[in-house]
C-alpha cells in the first residue's frame, strides 16, 4: 500500500457512497482488506504506509497504539456495514496484509474476521489470509490462527541469501521462511505463498538460483515474485544516491525474470499474473485477482484505498488521525474518485492483461486494436487467443508488459 495518498474530491463524513455505486452489485464478488500498519523495523526498501514504534512515539499518543488496533479496525467494519446498507453479499475473501499483521496477537486478527463474519457473513469457500514476517510467528500462533478462520498464509521471504537480506534491511534469518511453510501445513494450512524479491544490489545469478530453489524446496503451493523498486524517500534510494550501493538493473531484471519462469515452471508452477506462480487454480490468489479484475473490496485501516462500483476512496494514513475519526463517528476517508467509464475500460486493460487469460479486444479503441496487432507480429501478444478476441501476453511481452498497455490504451 503506498505511503503517498492521491487527490480526489472529500469524503463524506458519513461514508455514504452513489446511489449508483451498489447497482448490479449482486454480480461482482465482495472482498475486504485490513490493514495493520506496524512494523518492527522499517524494511530499507519500503513505501508503503507503515510506522515503527518509535516513529508512533509523541504521534498520535495511545490513539495510535497497536494495543487497541483490532477494536478500532472493527469500528470500521462496522460502519462498512452500515454504508453497504443491505447489500447480501457474502464475504469471498480477506486478505490482511501491512506492515506485519504478525506483530499484533493472534486473537487480534482472529477479532477482525470474526467482526468482517458478524457483519457480512463469509462465503463458504471464503479465502481468507494473513501476511505474515517470519520472524514473527511460532508454531502456536499459526495453529491459532488456523482454528480462528484462517486459511492461506503469506510469508515474506524475499531472498534466501543473508547478505542481500541485510541490503534489504530484512531482520529474518535465512532459513527461516522455509520452517514456516512447514510450520504453516502442520497447522492445516493448504495454501501457502512466498513472497520473493529480485533484482537487489549486490545479488548475483547464483543468488537469486539459490533463493528460487529454497522457495521451492520449502513446499509452498504459491509463488510471488517481484522485480525490486527504488522508490524516492526511502533508505534504498538515499543509499543509492550516495554511491553506497549501485542503482537497479532493467536488463537484470529481465534475465532474473526469466531464470524464475524457468524454475517455477519445472517445479509444477504456472503463472497466472505476470509476477504469480501457482501449483494449481486453487492455489491462485483469489483476494488480489479481485483487484485484478475490477470488483469490489472494502479497504479498512490507515491508508486503505477500497473500491465499489466504480467509486474508488481512500483513508487518513495515521494511525491516530484514523482512530480520532472513527472515535468521532466519522468516515476515515480522506477522499475519494467516481471513475468514468473512460477511467474503468482503462483499468480493465492495465490490470487484465496481465493475467493468464489476457483481456478482451473489445475493449481496445481503433489505435489501441493496431497496436495489438503489431504486438502479435512483433511476438509480444500471443496469435492464437489474439484470433479469439483476447490479448494475452507471451513470454517476452510479459518482460515489457508496462509497454504493451501504453500502446493498447491508445
Amino acid at each position: 500500500m503506498p505511503s503517498v495518498l492521491p487527490d480526489g474530491e472529500p469524503m463524506p463524513e458519513d461514508g455514504a457512497l452513489p446511489p449508483d455505486a451498489l447497482r448490479g452489485a449482486g454480480e461482482r464478488p465482495l472482498g475486504f482488506y485490513l490493514h495493520v500498519p506496524y512494523c518492527a523495523t522499517r524494511c530499507g526498501y519500503c513505501d508503503f504506509n507503515t510506522y515503527t514504534a518509535t516513529e508512533l512515539r509523541g504521534s498520535g499518543g495511545a490513539l495510535a497504539s497497536r494495543d487497541n488496533y483490532a477494536a478500532t479496525l472493527v469500528e470500521e467494519v462496522r460502519l462498512a456495514r452500515k454504508v453497504l446498507g443491505d447489500d447480501p453479499r457474502p464475504v469471498r475473501t480477506v486478505f490482511v496484509g501491512g506492515g506485519t499483521p504478525t506483530l499484533l496477537p493472534a486473537a487480534d486478527l482472529v477479532r477482525m474476521l470474526g467482526a468482517v463474519r458478524e457483519e457480512f457473513g463469509l462465503a463458504d469457500d471464503c479465502e481468507v489470509t494473513t501476511e505474515a514476517n517470519p520472524e514473527s510467528v511460532d508454531p502456536e500462533y499459526l495453529s491459532e490462527l488456523r482454528e480462528g478462520g484462517f486459511n492461506r498464509v503469506s510469508f515474506g521471504m524475499q531472498s534466501a541469501r543473508r547478505h542481500v537480506l541485510q541490503i534489504l534491511d530484512r531482520t529474518h534469518t535465512p532459513g527461516r521462511p522455509e520452517a514456516c511453510v512447514a510450520e504453516a501445513r502442520a497447522a492445516g494450512f493448504d495454501h501457502v505463498n512466498l513472497d520473493l524479491i529480485y533484482g537487489t544490489p549486490g545479488e548475483s545469478d547464483a543468488d537469486w538460483q539459490a533463493s528460487l530453489d529454497a522457495a521451492i524446496g520449502a513446499g509452498p503451493d504459491h509463488v510471488s515474485a517481484y522485480a525490486l523498486i527504488v522508490e524516492e524517500g526511502t533508505q534504498l534510494a538515499r543509499r543509492i544516491r550516495r554511491g553506497e550501493v549501485p542503482m537497479t538493473d532493467d536488463d537484470v531484471h529481465a534475465d532474473r525474470y526469466l531464470m524464475t519462469e524457468t524454475a517455477l515452471s519445472e517445479a509444477g508452477f504456472s503463472w497466472y499474473e505476470v509476477s504469480n506462480w501457482a501449483t494449481s487454480d486453487a492455489g491462485r490468489c483469489l483476494h488480489n485477482e479481485l483487484y485484478w479484475r475490477g470488483a469490489d473490496w472494502w479497504g479498512a485501516g490507515p491508508g486503505a484505498h477500497s473500491h465499489v462500483g466504480g467509486v474508488r476512496w481512500w483513508n487518513v494514513k495515521h494511525p491516530g488521525a484514523y482512530a480520532q475519526a472513527l472515535g468521532d463517528g466519522r468516515s476515515p476517508g480522506a477522499g475519494r474518485e467516481v471513475l468514468s467509464a473512460e477511467d474503468r475500460r482503462v483499468e480493465r486493460i492495465l490490470l487484465e492483461l496481465r493475467l493468464v487469460e489476457g483481456c478482451e479486444l473489445s475493449l481496445l479503441k481503433p489505435a489501441g486494436r493496431a497496436a495489438a496487432e503489431q504486438a502479435v507480429r512483433d511476438g509480444l501478444l500471443e496469435d492464437g487467443p489474439y484470433t479469439q478476441g483476447r490479448a494475452v501476453l507471451t513470454l517476452r511481452g510479459r518482460l515489457l508488459a508496462d509497454a504493451v498497455v501504453r500502446d493498447l490504451v491508445d
